[in-house]
């Protein structure tokens, strides 16, 4: 055998096994950064946003927060979801006091998770396939140390108590009242279909990136109530704010006919000392943003701004 055949040095292919590995969660990592960056610097209707802060939570905290967390996120392509998600929630944790991105991490980590080489739709149904009691276990710890508002108690598995299920019945029971479980239950259907189809009309709408994922923030909206809205103000509070929405829409936002429109949703999300954040809705969007990217349907993050904004 020649000294240079692959085969005379059985280390090699492990090496670059390695490497490639470590390769695929620096990029899994700047994609999640670069996804809830995007986010927060849109200027979605009551989230926070640059001209918008909360008491308790500024575009800042946001920030932090992705940095922090990038790296556990991108951990879910070596490690259990749950212990992933776990961490994730401890470094935010560590940056900021209150809850900042919870839902992001329930929604990325099944994403970053799938292995490289599939896409998301070929990858997500074995990833959540797999999760365990131990994921269950995991998830809820986290859930009580970013702790939520408006969590309320559950008839089955409320997250004070241990759970007994695996995450994927523990989600199957919450999927009527919280979209973040029925994601999971239903193949990320919200996220990599409905989700990826309306990021690409947004291109139809408006050429400027945040106008994009604030467009499709109004549709993700427009198209069902929010959850946080739900737990925290009720049915009707959120099937209002879901009307609104779907008037900006209607309006044509961002024409002038739909500011007007877009700031009386705008306004009415931030009433109530922002109790009827849709929260919920920011958490899709980061997640749709940070699936564009991992599939090559969004342009990567350069200096800022977003090299190629067209999805296809």
């Amino acid at each position: 055998m020649r000294s240079g055949d692959h085969e005379s040095n059985p280390h090699q292919p492990r090496s670059d096994k390695a490497a490639g590995e470590i390769k695929w969660q620096q990029q899994l990592a700047k994609w999640f950064e670069a996804a809830c960056r995007l986010e927060v610097l849109s200027p979605k209707p009551g989230n926070v946003n640059p001209q918008h802060a909360f008491a308790d939570a500024t575009v800042e905290d946001f920030l932090k927060s992705a940095a922090a967390a990038a790296p556990w996120i991108a951990a879910a392509s070596r490690q259990p979801l749950g212990i992933s998600i776990l961490q994730a929630t401890q470094a935010t944790r560590a940056v900021v006091s209150h809850n900042t991105n919870l839902g992001i991490l329930l929604l990325t980590a099944p994403l970053a998770a799938v292995p490289e080489k599939q896409s998301l739709l070929e990858g997500i149904e074995s990833v959540l396939g797999a999760s365990s009691l131990d994921d269950s276990r995991d998830v809820y710890e986290a859930i009580r140390l970013a702790n939520p508002g408006g969590l309320g108690k559950a008839a089955e598995q409320d997250i004070s108590e241990p759970p007994s299920l695996s995450l994927m019945e523990c989600m199957r029971l919450a999927a009527d009242r919280d979209l973040i479980a029925a994601e999971y239950c239903n193949g990320f259907r919200r996220v990599l279909d409905l989700g990826l189809r309306w990021l690409c009309e947004s291109v139809q709408v408006t050429a400027i990136p945040e106008q994009q994922v604030t467009w499709l923030a109004l549709r993700l909206l427009a198209d069902a109530e929010d959850s946080l809205i739900v737990r925290k103000c009720g049915w009707e509070i959120a099937g209002e704010a879901r009307r609104l929405a779907q008037a900006v829409l209607s309006a044509g936002w961002p024409s002038e006919r739909g500011v007007d429109h877009f700031r009386k949703l705008d306004s009415f999300l931030r009433t109530d000392g922002n109790r009827r954040n849709p929260g919920t809705t920011a958490d899709f969007v980061a997640a749709i943003l940070f699936a564009a990217m991992r599939d090559g349907l969004w342009g990567v993050a350069v200096g800022g701004s977003f090299r190629d904004n067209a999805v296809s």
